[in-house]
């Protein structure tokens, strides 16, 4: 009852101001007329009373002017005349007019002055008059004028009267049109909205008749649709969720390429999947005479390779091999893989000039140490900016003239190469559903904030509807620095950022390989043995420990190196029995840091080399160059142990390859707490790879770890890779862009 009366009293009272505010409309426009009436009546009279004094003067004395322009007065109801004849010489008409005078003096000379009508208000003894005053010209003397004084006090009775009349009128008829609009609203509106309502009741109860209802109204035939979908998604996901869980204690239930490709197209219905990265899944390179295709070492193609193959579509990337002009057609695309063709990969030509500022300054000089804390110094340089945002935008534009006959496209931007592309594509297209995976680490707020062009960066960012991280603790750094940094929502509950009317979802989705319940269950033979693949380099031992990446100062290999020196210092029966293999990639090697990376490993090699070697041993064999997955795959079957030491990683996917490659469920992996793998690989010797006589003692421990414990490890490592597969990442991924609509 009080929220009625409350409702009853606001709508009276805004009804009220609104009636107000038209009938003070409605007064000043009657004011501006009826003072428009009496100054066109006051000029009539003006030129008679001219007629009178001026254009005969000498007709009649003075007296008898003013004694006639008393009586013109009252013939036209003025309550008097009074002449300006020059020379401050104000005469009145009759002596009732004398005390107007002194409201008229400062007038007459402004009007005489100007040679223009002066008119206005003044108010003597109760009374309002209207004062009129005309110059006028005299061939004897032009300082003259007539000065009418008329009785103003009816304007306010009219007013009075339709001031009363209008609010009266108004207030009603708006309190009228309130009423029929509430009952309009309340029957048009309100009723179809609560039938909405027991229909979504209805669904979440579990019944599917609602789904083939139409809606109540025309009007709201949109939401009506959006209900309607959302309802078969949910309909759809109850029926997922019942079949995974019939599969769940089955080898079914674990994703592979043709789960996944047909997950897409039931997720999808269709829909172009569009990825874009820097970095492309196959190069066209000259070998003497003849082209070859090569796939470049990456961690972020070794991910999402599996995916467009399984779900077809585009891959729009950096062209970078020198024969890539050379294997495309006219609208820069081929056709990959090169024996199977699943989906289209697109080449964007940069300059030497753009990758110079693009690549190796702005995105590995810049945002690559500001978001590994790896103590090397980020470097932000005007120029590398300039030509960051220009080629974002060169791909933005690729991307939305591959999509301009596409309803809603589906974006996947990969990586920090990319922060301002979400932004650029949903300018153009709105409808377009974007996500950008961020395959590095997020650092937190405080060491972000070293950017300069921090804000645009996350604003470019949150151009996407979601943002991917490996995981929940770079989430968390994000959103922390977008509520330091923008002016935007930050809702940590649903893990969001809204500004205005646009929500962007920061998820946690860690990546892996691909691995199956198929390769599980593979049994290698003829796999060599540690001492053989050793042999081959030339290297007499039984025990063997593999590394894998680029040479990069993040990957902490000069620690390792340091480690792997001091466990021989503490464990000397060692020597001669273990060697380490470092297969090492050189990358980026045009930015300094990087160079200086690659001679520091190869000098600390050496030097521990030189320390230890005997004729046919030495601790370390350093392999600089690039290896395929083919070369590599024999070393990580063989190893007795591996060592991911990250000082500062995304996820390293080389721990998930070293695992997955054990058919035999033994070996050790020893893993930086730093990389995003150690929060899902709990079977490894996780460690501080800051820690030199830690990583000592792992090694040790590792070598030395009872075979039934290894397998114990191993087989749960393993079982965590093929329950989260690429393949589960990719429909995860996917399933989330799909239910985020605009």
């Amino acid at each position: 009852m009080k929220i009625n009366v409350a409702f009853i009293l606001s709508v009276l009272f805004a009804v009220g101001l609104v009636a107000l505010g038209f009938t003070f409309f409605e007064i000043s426009k009657e004011r501006s007329l009826l003072k428009d009436e009496l100054l066109s009546t006051n000029s009539v009279i003006a030129e008679e009373f001219n007629n009178l004094f001026f254009l005969n003067p000498n007709s009649a004395g003075e007296e008898f002017r003013l004694q006639k322009s008393d009586s013109l007065a009252l013939h036209y109801k003025l309550l008097g005349v009074a002449v300006y004849y020059g020379n401050n010489k104000l005469l009145p008409g009759s002596p009732d007019v004398r005390p107007y005078l002194i409201h008229s003096e400062k007038s007459v000379l402004q009007s005489v002055k100007s040679q223009k009508p002066v008119d206005n208000f003044f108010r003597i003894k109760g009374k309002t008059v209207f004062q009129y005053i005309k110059p006028v010209k005299n061939p004897q003397n032009a300082n003259n004028a007539i000065i009418l004084y008329t009785d103003a006090g009816y304007f306010r009775d009219i007013l009075r009267k339709t001031s009363g009349a209008s609010f009266l009128r108004l207030f009603i008829q708006i309190l009228l049109i309130v009423i029929a609009t509430s009952l309009l609203i309340r029957w048009g509106v309100f009723k179809p909205i609560n039938g909405i309502v027991n229909w979504i009741k209805s669904i979440k109860s579990g019944s599917t008749e609602p789904l083939n209802l139409t809606s109540p109204v025309k009007f709201l035939e949109p939401l009506h649709k959006e209900i309607r979908s959302i309802a078969f998604a949910m309909q759809e996901a109850r029926a997922v969720a019942e079949e995974e869980a019939k599969l769940r204690s089955t080898a079914e239930a674990i994703w592979t390429p043709d789960r996944l490709k047909e997950e897409v197209k039931k997720i999808l219905a269709d829909k172009a999947l569009i990825v874009v990265s820097n970095r492309e899944p196959y190069m066209h390179v000259h070998s003497g005479k003849d082209i070859k295709v090569i796939v470049p070492a990456s961690g972020m193609v070794t991910a999402m390779e599996p995916i467009l193959k399984a779900c077809g579509g585009l891959w729009i990337a950096s062209g970078t091999g020198d024969a890539d002009r050379e294997s495309v057609d006219r609208h820069n695309k081929v056709a990959v893989p090169p024996d199977e063709e699943k989906y289209i990969l697109r080449r964007i030509w940069t300059s030497a000039e753009e990758e110079e500022h693009f690549y190796y300054g702005f995105s590995n000089e810049g945002l690559w140490p500001l978001c590994h804390l790896a103590h090397t110094r980020p470097v932000f340089r005007a120029e590398d900016w300039k030509y960051y945002k220009s080629v974002n935008q060169k791909f933005a534009n690729a991307v939305i003239e591959e999509t301009k006959h596409i309803e809603q496209p589906y974006v996947l931007v990969q990586d920090y190469h990319f922060a301002l592309l979400p932004e650029m594509i949903r300018k153009e297209r709105p409808d377009a559903i974007v996500a950008i995976f961020w395959h590095i680490p997020w650092p937190n707020p405080e060491f972000f904030s070293i950017c300069p062009w921090q804000q645009e960066i996350l604003r470019g960012m949150l151009g996407a509807n979601l943002i991917g991280f490996h995981t929940q603790f770079h989430c968390h750094n994000f959103l922390e620095t977008v509520n330091n940094s923008i002016d935007s929502r930050v809702i940590k509950e649903s893990m969001s950022v809204k500004i205005g009317d646009k929500t962007t979802y920061v998820k946690s989705f860690p990546i892996s390989i691909s691995f199956t319940m198929k390769d599980y269950d593979k049994k290698d033979e003829g796999q060599f043995s540690s001492s053989e693949l050793l042999a081959q380099q030339g290297i007499s031992a039984n025990l063997m420990g593999i590394g894998v990446e680029r040479i990069d100062y993040t990957k902490g290999i000069l620690e390792r190196f340091l480690a792997i020196e001091r466990f021989f210092e503490k464990y000397p029966s060692y020597q001669g029995k273990f060697t380490f293999v470092q297969i090492g990639a050189p990358s980026r090697t045009l930015i300094k840091s990087y160079s200086d990376t690659v001679s520091a490993v190869e000098a600390e090699a050496a030097r521990i080399n030189a320390k230890y070697k005997s004729k046919d041993w030495k601790p370390i064999l350093l392999m600089m160059r690039h290896h395929s997955h083919e070369e590599i795959m024999p070393y990580y079957k063989s190893a007795n142990l591996c060592m991911v030491t990250s000082l500062h990683d995304g996820m390293n996917l080389v721990a998930k390859e070293f695992v997955a490659s054990r058919s035999t469920n033994d070996g050790v992996l020893i893993l930086s707490r730093f990389a995003g793998a150690s929060q899902e690989l709990r079977g490894a010797i996780i460690i501080n790879p800051y820690d030199i006589e830690q990583m000592a003692e792992s090694i040790r421990n590792a070598l030395e770890m009872p075979k039934k414990v290894q397998q114990k490890r191993m087989k749960q490592m393993r079982q965590v890779i093929v329950e989260h597969n690429i393949y589960s990442w990719a429909a995860s991924l996917l399933r989330t862009m799909v239910s985020i609509q605009g």
